[in-house]
């Protein structure tokens, strides 16, 4: 049985000293001591429960600066970003889409995240015919994860239409669209590529959005896994609220209220474009706010209400989305800063027992468990052991206590901070590094090597 003494450990509870974390059978946490001496086990600084990164398309991390110049149109937007990528699909194949992901995931682990929500539409052929295997590409995302040991959500994404007025799909979504019955293929097949994974892995659903399935289908969709967690893109900007409205009379969150029962098994993502009624009403069902930060301000999406949304008790988890940036620091940072450049405010959303870099992160750990299906967020007896611990001889660390730690690294720090990460109890971060990073690395540069000529 492994064990990990920490100087300090952040509990269910608050800051505690001394305090050892012995890691049972299948990868779960047996036992919880504070006020220990660190007998043989090893030793940390400061150990911290590890969110889950709740929204990731990982092939996009290979489109990284690419996409930066002006594009035809008089502004460029999400929709000017989204005919770039679709180019950059006709040329991507599974042997690269592994090779992407391995390398996302590492990235997760290294900036502090023990799991990969991984919403997954890129299924087919680049004729949009399926493979061999339907579920081909949902495999080489659970190889990847074979390879690095991150907790594993696999999201096959449904996708069925070009808009609300049921177009067919364009040219460059061939690889993302799926009828009923090869959506029903897609899940068993994605399901029997988990099977080689540890027990930890959560296979869940995801309509892509409001735009790209049949409304009335939510139910039917959620029904597939009916104890998963499930995820749909929502209200990411003003352009799909308006199409939204033209076709359902309604605003894209407040037809989900209406029409859909929500729970915190649903996970919406972006929600950047709320007025402060529907951020207050979606906050009460217990949905999670998946949120992207950095994504969002690369998009130009727009601004989530984070002050009205956790000052009613949303949930809220971070991802990492288009994976431009991969730095669970930066997530926290960019989520509160725009706080504070929109209200010209600082520190909104702390609260009198929890700064502001802890209860985001500590929001962050258990809204992320909630997405990913996991049983982890906390560090408490029972739980999965997602744990990270930070490098306390770091030079902006040195000499911290408690919620300093926090804000430290949200608000100065990196992932250069980010020591050892287990997932599941899989110790696959050491001493900063992911314990395959040079192999990993490798299999990307040339991945990308192909995969960029004549871009």
């Amino acid at each position: 049985m492994q064990s990990i003494w920490a100087a300090q450990a952040l509990l269910a509870d608050g800051w505690h000293e001394g305090v050892t974390v012995a890691l049972g059978p299948e990868g779960r946490i047996a036992s919880v001591t504070p006020g220990t001496a660190p007998g043989e086990a090893l030793r940390v600084g400061v150990l911290l429960p590890a969110p889950s990164n709740c929204h990731s398309h990982a092939f996009q991390r290979a489109m990284a600066g690419l996409t930066e110049r002006h594009g035809a149109q008089p502004s460029d937007s999400f929709w000017t970003w989204r005919q770039l990528m679709y180019a950059f699909l006709d040329r991507i194949t599974p042997e690269q889409v592994q090779a992407i992901a391995a390398l996302v995931q590492m990235e997760m682990l290294e900036a502090g995240y023990a799991a990969n929500v991984e919403f997954h539409y890129l299924h087919h052929r680049p004729d949009g015919g399926f493979y061999d295997n339907p579920a081909e590409m949902s495999a080489r995302i659970a190889a990847a994860a074979e390879t690095t040991g991150i907790g594993l959500t696999l999201l096959p994404v449904a996708y069925r239409f070009g808009g609300l007025d049921r177009r067919p799909l364009g040219a460059g979504q061939r690889r993302f669209g799926t009828e009923p019955e090869g959506y029903a293929r897609l899940l068993d097949g994605a399901a029997r590529a988990l099977r080689d994974l540890p027990g930890d892995s959560v296979l869940g659903v995801a309509p892509h959005s409001l735009r790209a399935v049949d409304p009335a289908s939510l139910a039917d969709l959620a029904a597939l896994r009916p104890d998963a967690p499930i995820h749909m893109h929502l209200a990411e900007t003003r352009a799909e609220v308006d199409e939204v409205m033209g076709h359902l009379g309604r605003r894209p969150v407040q037809w989900m209220l209406d029409n859909v029962a929500l729970s915190r098994r649903w996970c919406l993502i972006h929600i950047t474009q709320m007025d402060r009624q529907e951020t207050l009403a979606l906050a009460a069902t217990g949905a999670v706010a998946g949120l992207c930060p950095l994504t969002e301000a690369s998009l130009g999406d727009g601004i989530f209400d984070g002050v009205a949304w956790t000052g009613a008790g949303g949930a809220l988890a971070l991802g990492s989305d288009s994976n431009i940036r991969i730095s669970l620091a930066e997530e926290i940072r960019q989520l509160d800063t725009s706080q504070r450049l929109r209200d010209h405010s600082r520190a909104a959303l702390a609260t009198a027992d929890r700064s502001t870099g802890r209860r985001l992160f500590q929001d962050a750990a258990e809204g992320g468990a909630l997405t990913a299906g996991r049983d982890a967020g906390r560090i408490a007896e029972g739980a999965l052991a997602d744990l990270v611990a930070l490098d306390m001889g770091h030079v902006d660390l040195e000499g911290l206590r408690g919620d300093s730690i926090l804000d430290t690294f949200a608000f100065a720090g990196d992932s250069g901070m980010v020591a050892d990460v287990w997932a599941a109890g899989r110790h696959v971060v050491r001493e900063g590094q992911h314990i395959g990073r040079d192999a990993i690395r490798a299999a990307y540069r040339a991945a990308v090597q192909d995969l960029r000529a004549g871009l």
